[in-house]
């Protein structure tokens, strides 16, 4: 597809929509929308639009699709699939502006929210209402829940409350010719039709521009304990995991992580952990409900597990900021690997009784394509985030032969019944392994859809396929 430029002309239009100070035409302002968070990619668009209604947006993705103009929506700009890159320069379409909580209703225990709004600023308005809004991804003190949906984001908690395919009800979408949706309705029951909330969630920004969102939530838990277990290999520490959940207990998280991340959390974020000699992997193990004697019931039985699995020593956090620090190792790991060395984080999800073979796998690659790799995720869904280290890497072997490894990566996860992207997307970076896992037909059928939303192929373009 031929997209065109944006004329003078156009300018003054799109600007007479939103308002002159809501667009940015000069590049040294556009800097922070070139990029995301994936590895150390960037693209500039020719503007930078922050619409402030729906109706803003209506009247933009219409004169663009008129126009030909290739439109890229961004939320927080925290993906790591390049998911919002401009890479077709034209307008980035910004979200920014739409970031406000507009109806709580307890009665139905369900919300109303635009976008733009922070993840955990969500979280906790809910939480202050005694309700739970149980999507967390690691970003949640930044990312947007729009780009969660667009993206189909996870988090620790998803492995005992769903993903956030299970918690959005309905969506507000402006399709790429301007017409403006609602995709379902505000019912926990839907068997009306094609279900268009799910074909949008984790669309990427590829099918329409959502501009609403209508979120279930549940009543929050008041009694929590979690547990800090430590193993000798990475192996045995995933092997423990289905076992868990076959002696009948549901933890709220599983996390996994492997030593060398928790060395770098310590060194990054000045941590005070005493990391012992021979431990080579660790379990975070979160276990809510609202009768503590239930609770601890629950962790005896896990301990039980643990003792099967070759389990070096189990910490129990004893008050909240002992919490807030086992958490922490857990959360800061991206940001820690990230500030330590180049890399490339791939996100791999497979049923959780197949993690030893997985990480066994990944650890041979590594050492047959001469590359190192530090591990974690989420455990309990058999969602393991891959980050590969270019450490003593050659250019020219980071930058040609890397792919061959971390196509086997995938043929790996694949074989074991996974797929390739659990919570990150698609996006731009990982498009180009999607054969792995998919055949011609789904290629079409994609295309088939894409073409039925966007037949001039203007939003979003060049992700996913």
């Amino acid at each position: 597809m031929e997209f065109n430029k944006i004329t003078v002309e156009l300018l003054s239009a799109i600007k007479a929509i939103v308002g002159g100070d809501a667009v940015i035409a000069e590049r040294e302002e556009m800097e922070e929308y070139s990029h995301d968070e994936t590895e150390d990619l960037t693209y500039y668009p020719e503007i930078v639009v922050k619409a402030g209604s729906t109706e803003e947006v209506s009247a933009l993705m219409r004169l663009c699709n008129q126009h030909l103009i290739p439109v890229t929506p961004r939320g927080a700009g925290t993906g790591l699939s390049g998911g919002a890159l401009p890479i077709k320069g034209g307008v980035l379409l910004s979200m920014e502006r739409f970031n406000r909580i507009l109806h709580i209703d307890e009665g139905n225990l369900q919300a109303t929210v635009e976008p733009g709004v922070i993840t955990e600023v969500f979280m906790d308005a809910v939480a202050e209402r005694g309700l739970l809004y149980p999507v967390d991804p690691a970003s949640k003190g930044s990312c947007f829940i729009g780009g969660n949906v667009s993206h189909g984001s996870g988090g620790p908690r998803v492995v005992k409350y769903g993903t956030i395919r299970e918690y959005i009800l309905n969506l507000q979408v402006v399709l790429p010719d301007g017409e403006i949706i609602w995709t379902g309705a505000n019912t926990l029951k839907y068997a009306s039709g094609y279900n268009l909330t799910q074909l949008m969630i984790g669309s990427e920004g590829t099918l329409g521009i959502i501009t609403k969102i209508v979120v279930k939530l549940i009543p929050r838990p008041t009694q929590d304990a979690l547990l800090l277990a430590s193993f000798g290999n990475n192996e045995m520490a995933c092997a423990a995991v289905s076992a868990i959940f076959r002696a009948g207990i549901v933890p709220s998280a599983l996390e996994f992580m492997e030593r060398t991340g928790v060395e770098w959390v310590i060194e990054h974020d000045d941590i005070s952990f005493d990391l012992k000699d021979g431990i080579e992997a660790f379990l975070l193990i979160e276990v809510d409900g609202t009768n503590q004697d239930v609770i601890f019931s629950d962790c005896e039985k896990i301990n039980e597990v643990l003792e099967q699995f070759d389990c070096k020593d189990v910490l129990f956090a004893d008050s909240s900021a002992q919490k807030e620090e086992f958490w922490r190792l857990r959360r800061t790991m991206a940001v820690s690997v990230k500030s330590n060395s180049i890399y490339k984080e791939e996100d791999t999800v497979v049923p959780r009784a197949q993690l030893p073979q997985l990480i066994k796998g990944i650890k041979e690659i590594g050492v047959k394509y001469g590359f190192e790799s530090v591990c974690y995720g989420h455990a309990g869904d058999g969602n393991l985030h891959v980050n590969i280290i270019k450490g003593n890497m050659s250019d020219d072997a980071w930058h040609n032969q890397l792919k061959d490894g971390i196509r086997e990566i995938f043929e790996l996860t694949v074989s074991l019944g996974g797929t390739l992207s659990g919570e990150h997307g698609i996006g731009l970076v990982q498009k180009e392994f999607m054969p792995v896992k998919f055949t011609d037909r789904h290629f079409a059928l994609w295309r088939g859809i894409k073409k039925v939303f966007d037949p001039n192929g203007i939003l979003n373009p060049g992700k996913i396929f």
